[in-house]
């Protein structure tokens, strides 16, 4: 399966006419995308029955990526986290078994250091058999890649890239995921046909490999997200 789909659910007006007319923004959404990256829940907490409602809204085969709160990757700085691990853990359940995986992203500032990156991710595995994706953002991540193959996590591949490394997906090899942020104005520029052709591609190819494949598009600002992620689904055969 390859999912496919945005940072959220919202539904732009000029979008309109390609989704259901009926139903709330995700139920519409989930009519033509079968997936979605939360990220609400990276700035606030949402309740269990919130992640229920959301999961009794979408299609059996629609899977959600939920970005783990900036409490525990920026604040905490995986450190001592948890009690918030668990709480965030046990919200998110709410989702069933339309929890596709966890993005863990980082911010720029956190090199990594491999005793609290370790610890982290065994608290982390200890509480959770999933799917986690990370996207670091400091070069010092390049290092890590066996420490991910140890805790089966995997590394998103960023566009525009980060780090060296973040060109395309790393760490274990049955998650595939693609965070494309837009390019070359950030979180405004649309992709071009060409690009997402070949994409399509190589997002086939992940699939055919056996890897759960996902590609999220967050260049939401001006409302291009939407019509890449109908454009690749067309390309794929979702």
């Amino acid at each position: 399966m390859i999912f496919i789909g945005c940072a959220g659910w919202n539904l732009g007006r000029e979008h309109w006419p390609a989704f259901a007319a009926d139903g709330t923004h995700l139920q519409r959404y989930a009519t033509r995308l079968n997936g979605v990256e939360i990220n609400s829940s990276f700035y606030r907490p949402h309740r269990r029955q919130t992640y229920e409602r959301w999961a009794d809204g979408v299609p059996e085969s629609f899977r959600f990526s939920v970005k783990m709160p900036k409490h525990i990757t920026h604040e905490l700085r995986l450190a001592s986290c948890e009690s918030a691990l668990d709480r965030f853990l046990h919200e998110c359940a709410g989702l069933g078994d339309r929890l596709g995986c966890l993005l863990v992203q980082l911010p720029p500032s956190l090199a990594f250091e491999e005793a609290c990156a370790d610890t982290f991710f065994t608290t982390l595995r200890q509480r959770f058999c999933g799917a986690v994706v990370l996207e670091p953002r400091h070069q010092s991540w390049v290092s890590a890649e066996p420490m991910l193959m140890t805790h089966q996590i995997a590394q998103a591949a960023v566009d525009p890239s980060r780090i060296s490394g973040d060109i395309s997906p790393g760490g274990w090899p049955e998650t595939k995921y693609w965070r494309l942020h837009g390019s070359p104005r950030i979180y405004h520029s649309a992709y071009a046909s060409e690009y997402l052709q070949n994409l399509a591609q190589v997002l086939q190819s992940a699939a055919a490999a056996g890897a759960a494949t996902w590609c999220i598009f967050d260049n939401t600002a001006s409302g291009a997200a939407l019509g890449n992620a109908l454009a690749l689904a067309t390309l794929t055969g979702g």
